[in-house]
């Protein structure tokens, strides 16, 4: 058996592979715990400036492996919140912290934990044949892997309902109008525009990138307005002490392009 998730490095963008074609991926204990360590690195790696998240062959993620979950050969119920405790929540949380932006390539089908992946991410960008499917309930669970979380705030409560309620699938287009997800591209162009986006974020100063990611987890975290606006201005006080902020200023004054770091 191969490696369940392959890492390469190259040119500042570290990709991740979730990498059981033959079971679309699907996640297991061993492969949770290897994803976990991938990002860890990929995270203290300052030579990597991006991560993009993706699945081998023809799914990005089909959810949790039910075949681990076998009835028939674990009798007594498995303790699901100490599951999501031990193997998922690091990585959510590896994803979230991280001070570098984290891109998801969903190349097909992101079903339950799956799904919840792919939109912990910080920029999702889906094949159009790809398909969100909030499969929970069609196995007698609530819902996992921050999945809720990502669906009330881009959907707003009454979507993220019934979605999850009535086991839905949203398209890649109908995830990008509804702004579930940030960009649907035609299956061919996926590669393209996934070259496209990371080049223009590895020309993006660090600093802004990550104090974008942390304003925004502020706007959503922060107990009240003023809560925000003093992690706003926080925020904005690190940027404007980073040497690339003088370099932009002059370079827009003497119009030419920046040279950042």
């Amino acid at each position: 058996m191969g490696a369940m998730i392959l890492t390469e490095v190259k040119d500042g963008v570290g990709m991740v592979t979730l990498n059981r074609p033959a079971r679309l991926n699907a996640l297991t204990r061993d492969l949770m715990l290897d994803l976990a360590r991938a990002l860890d690195g990929l995270a203290a790696d300052d030579a990597v400036r991006v991560v993009c998240l993706t699945g081998a062959g023809r799914a990005f993620c089909a959810g949790q492996d039910l075949t681990e979950r076998d009835p028939r050969a674990h009798p007594d119920p498995f303790d699901l919140e100490a599951l999501q405790v031990e193997l998922f929540h690091p990585v959510l949380r590896l994803i979230a912290t991280m001070q570098k932006p984290v891109v998801a390539r969903v190349n097909g089908l992101a079903a339950g934990a799956g799904a919840s992946l792919a939109l912990a991410c910080d920029i999702v960008i889906a094949a159009q044949g790809a398909r969100f499917i909030q499969s929970f309930s069609k196995v007698g669970l609530s819902v996992d892997a921050g999945g809720g979380w990502a669906l009330v705030r881009a959907l707003g409560p009454a979507r993220a309902r019934a979605l999850l309620m009535l086991g839905e699938a949203l398209g890649a287009d109908e995830a990008a109008a509804a702004g579930l997800i940030w960009r649907a591209a035609p299956d061919a162009a996926l590669d393209a525009e996934i070259a496209a986006l990371t080049a223009r974020l590895l020309a993006t100063p660090r600093g802004a990138l990550r104090g974008i990611k942390r304003a925004v987890a502020a706007a959503t975290e922060a107990e009240d307005f003023d809560a925000y606006l003093a992690a706003e201005a926080a925020l904005q006080g690190e940027a404007g002490r980073d040497p690339d902020y003088a370099e932009g200023v002059l370079a827009f004054l003497e119009k030419r392009a920046p040279k950042f770091r």
